[in-house]
């Protein structure tokens, strides 16, 4: 028999907002949002300005007609990244076994661990080591399975924690309305609510059968979850390698103009088999060889992307600060590296679903006519 499951679910509460805050902590305590002021969309909202009823997702021009003197906060990319890292490295200091589900989600498998220690005032310790260090609110929840765990963490919001004790799954969820179950979005609450289906209970009362033959497949997993019953695995999280590519030329060059073309050629390459395998990077460095087969080599870190217009003038700026005018070269070389497949929230940028459908158009073109189908004029052809 396999031992008692142990989840812990720890989820960074209103996290870029948390992140802009620490920026400007004359605006804790009050509405306030991040994202555009006019065109944009609302990426995170505080608590304070949910009472007004802002949401992720919504127009920000709709956010202030709810609440006019909310406080709209910028975004620094850059910096939510930075302590995103900042909660990973914690977390991977101690945690035995930790997936990092999205930039400010994390699961933690414990399952063993009660031999040796209390796992709720493990993660406890845990939870306050990250809000002494980073100053971020966290809640987190703990329970059996990972949906358990995670309906868990959104009951203890905001900044708290709590545990589903072991068999008490299935009481736990009984009250509550069926979009607590993830994966329960608009098209379903309106089935289930015409099969008379309110709370988490009434499904359970109905067999897989009924839920079957309306909801296919989803419908007899919809009827295990709603008895407490998950059983997704929690995926150890490896910070991948890196990934580059580098190109020796028959002839030495000097000329900048082509270097740099040659160095966005490298770089959507690279960018396209990170997108191909569903990753993003987290640091980029540019390597030069002269003609005497001298090596050098300059790394920056940058917010998690996938975007080769974003890298692009990061990788020319690394160049030029290390490349010594004149020089012949032998040799080019762009790496990324810090390579996580995790979530990226698709209204964090007002622009991101627009450039990612962009991105998709021009992957599927490389993916059928294969790679250097298309590229950047700027790009040098070979």
């Amino acid at each position: 028999m396999s031992p008692q499951r142990i989840i812990a679910h720890l989820d960074l509460d209103t996290f870029f907002v948390s992140v802009e805050l620490l920026n400007h902590p004359e605006y804790i305590g009050k509405p306030s949002f991040v994202g555009g002021r006019d065109r944009g969309v609302v990426t995170s909202a505080s608590y304070e300005a949910r009472a007004y009823g802002i949401r992720s997702g919504m127009p920000s021009r709709k956010a202030l007609q709810l609440c006019p003197h909310a406080i709209v906060l910028g975004w620094s990319r850059h910096e939510y990244s930075r302590y995103s890292r900042w909660v990973t490295q914690i977390i991977a200091d101690k945690a035995p076994l930790f997936e990092k589900a999205s930039i400010d989600e994390f699961y933690i498998d414990l399952t063993g661990m009660q031999k040796f220690f209390n796992p709720l005032q493990w993660t406890i310790d845990l939870r306050q080591q990250i809000m002494d260090q980073t100053k971020l609110p966290i809640s987190f929840g703990l329970a059996s399975n990972k949906m358990m765990a995670k309906i868990a963490t959104d009951e203890a919001k905001p900044c708290g924690y709590l545990q589903v004790p072991f068999g008490k799954e299935k009481e736990f969820l009984a009250p509550m309305k069926v979009s607590k179950i993830p994966g329960v979005g608009d098209h379903t609450y309106a089935v289930l609510k015409a099969m008379g289906i309110e709370t988490i209970n009434d499904i359970s009362q109905k067999t897989q059968q009924e839920l079957e033959e309306r909801l296919g497949k989803w419908g007899t997993d919809l009827w295990f979850k709603s008895q407490g019953i998950h059983h997704g695995e929690v995926s150890p999280y490896h910070e991948a390698k890196s990934i580059s590519s580098e190109h020796t030329f028959d002839e030495n060059k000097t000329n900048i103009d082509f270097l740099h073309s040659e160095l966005v050629r490298l770089t959507e390459k690279i960018a396209f088999e990170l997108r191909e395998d569903g990753k993003v990077a987290g640091c980029i460095a540019v390597k030069i060889r002269y003609s005497n087969f001298e090596t050098v080599s300059r790394q920056t870190t940058i917010a998690y992307t996938c975007a080769d217009d974003e890298m692009i003038p990061v990788v020319k700026e690394l160049f030029d600060k290390l490349y010594i005018k004149g020089e012949p070269v032998r040799l080019l070389g762009v790496r990324l590296s810090e390579l996580t497949n995790e979530a990226i929230q698709t209204n964090l940028f007002n622009d991101l679903e627009r450039k990612t459908g962009l991105y998709k158009a021009i992957d599927n073109v490389k993916n059928r006519f294969g790679k250097n189908s298309i590229s950047r004029a700027s790009s040098s052809k070979k």
